[in-house]
């Protein structure tokens, strides 16, 4: 390829020669169960509940089960496009080897970027909310107090270790994580109903008419800001679309991916669906907005325990608050799982140190990509720690300001994606192309997907709960200059070495 030349039409991904086999992860180690729990867990459904549910309140009032399942439908629709590109390109780069393949290498690298960063971040930030919570509960259960340093930095050693086995460990230990947040939910969501709620049943919640002018909201914040529902909402599945990113490890890839991907979309709305109509019921619509504010004034650690006390017992409530650590540490490890499979990705094509793209000698797992990733990581979490070394502020700060920067680069991947699925399946996969589902669906999605970081955007000091903070008035600005040094690394490799170049995003799986 010559090193002057423009960027070319996309074409067919290339596949890795034969005896590379340090650069190839474990062929079909992963089964549709395994994939599943590899992708459902890393949206951490207890979490998001006890996080996203107060949130949603606070711009929708009583609404809340109407904004999870509009945003169930809107990442259906997105679904639909980006699982036809997975049948075309499976590779452990996931959304960079797509953007690769509909808009050229530079574009690519310039996705690869900023899905590198957002998902590294998002690890620190799940970390954060581990250490807190487990510090917290540990001290108050036994008396113990570790010191918060030791629980953030330990945690990534635990998952460079586990990235050092095979996949399937980290399957079973995050499998085990998801039944139990998803038993105790139901058990909460069950009594309630069946109690009957706080004044009787209603169906007014499922309304998404309800999420504009919602009387409740304005009665308990002032205002209904369904901005910030709907962003509440889409943030409680950020990691449903993580199955791409598995696909060398996965067992036929192409007929997994889609039941794994919509089993977690649909899967996930339900769940988030009726458990906050619980919620929501438990108070009653007319009490439910002062139950978040009791939360967000200090009063109760969480606006869910008074709920578990008084429909189930004490019991539940310990329940939640043991689980809440496990699904944060499941949610991180998922999370740092992807992101270190672009790593290694990115190591494989050469365009990061070669190192990267090694895999264990018999686990065939990428560990060196891993133990870079948990050095980066920590670093990131070491500049919070000097900023401000509390308990506290590694749930207020790490764990509240940095999951802005990741999802807000996670939607604009998406949106990106979207576009790019169009462009390939009207150029090279034009043989594969449908109207529906190659067209229509991915415009949609990526529209949506953009009006989310609006969303994100438009609401992030009120999301953050910090006005006027450096880092989050920053947050719209990292993205686009990271996504922009991509491109120039990638343009300085066309010229430099246009082999390198035109590696970018285009080692794939066999069966693609």
């Amino acid at each position: 390829m010559s090193a002057t030349t423009a960027d070319p039409e996309p074409v067919v991904a290339v596949v890795s020669p034969e005896g590379r086999t340090a650069s190839l992860l474990k062929r079909d180690a992963l089964s549709l169960p395994a994939l599943f729990f590899c992708i459902a867990t890393a949206a951490a459904p207890l979490t998001a509940l006890l996080f996203n549910v107060p949130v949603i309140v606070s711009g929708a009032g009583w609404a809340v089960p109407a904004a999870f399942l509009v945003a169930t439908l809107m990442l259906l629709v997105f679904s639909v496009g980006y699982l036809e590109m997975a049948r075309q390109v499976t590779s452990a780069g996931g959304f960079y080897s797509f953007v690769s393949h509909g808009f050229g290498q530079a574009v690519g690298l310039g996705t690869a970027a900023v899905v590198t960063l957002s998902y590294g971040v998002l690890v620190a930030s799940l970390v954060g909310i581990f250490a807190y919570f487990a510090s917290t509960s540990i001290d108050d259960w036994f008396g113990v107090s570790i010191p918060i340093w030791v629980l953030l930095f330990g945690t990534l050693i635990v998952n460079t270790a586990f990235l050092w086995f095979e996949i399937q460990v980290t399957a079973r230990v995050l499998g085990a994580f998801f039944v139990g947040e998803v038993l105790v939910a139901l058990i909460f969501a069950v009594a309630v109903l069946v109690q009957g709620g706080d004044a009787g049943l209603s169906a007014a919640p499922f309304n998404p008419l309800d999420l504009f002018g919602n009387d409740g909201a304005e009665a308990a914040f002032g205002a209904a800001a369904p901005g910030i529902a709907l962003f509440g909402a889409f943030w409680s599945f950020v990691g449903f679309e993580m199955a791409p990113n598995y696909g060398e490890e996965t067992r036929t890839p192409g007929r997994v991916f889609s039941r794994a991907t919509y089993a977690t979309v649909i899967g996930l709305g339900l769940l988030y669906a009726f458990a906050s109509y619980a919620f929501v019921i438990g108070y009653g619509t007319g009490g439910v907005g002062k139950g978040v504010t009791a939360q967000f004034s200090g009063d109760v650690a969480s606006a869910y325990y008074p709920l578990t006390d008084r429909y189930v017992g004490s019991a539940l409530t310990t329940a939640f608050e043991a689980l809440i650590i496990t699904s944060a540490f499941a949610c991180q490890l998922a999370f740092f799982n992807t992101a270190a499979r672009y790593l290694f990705a990115l190591g494989r094509e050469r365009i990061l140190p070669a190192a990267l793209g090694r895999t264990h000698g018999t686990h065939r797992t990428p560990h060196v990509a891993g133990a870079v990733l948990a050095v980066a990581v920590a670093i990131y979490i070491g500049g919070f720690y000097l900023d401000d070394s509390s308990t506290e502020a590694a749930l207020l700060k790490l764990g509240t300001w940095t999951p802005l920067l990741g999802v807000l680069g996670i939607l604009l991947v998406q949106a990106l994606v979207s576009f790019a699925i169009v462009r390939y399946f009207l150029t090279t996969g034009r043989a594969h192309a449908h109207p529906l589902k190659t067209l229509v669906a991915p415009l949609a999605g990526g529209g949506l997907m953009l009006f989310s970081a609006y969303l994100l955007i438009d609401n992030r000091e009120t999301l953050a709960a910090a006005k006027g903070v450096p880092f989050v008035q920053a947050v719209p600005y990292v993205i686009p200059i990271v996504f922009l040094l991509g491109v120039a690394a990638a343009l300085w490799f066309r010229v430099r070495d246009g082999a390198r170049y035109a590696a970018v995003g285009r080692f794939v799986h066999e069966e693609a």
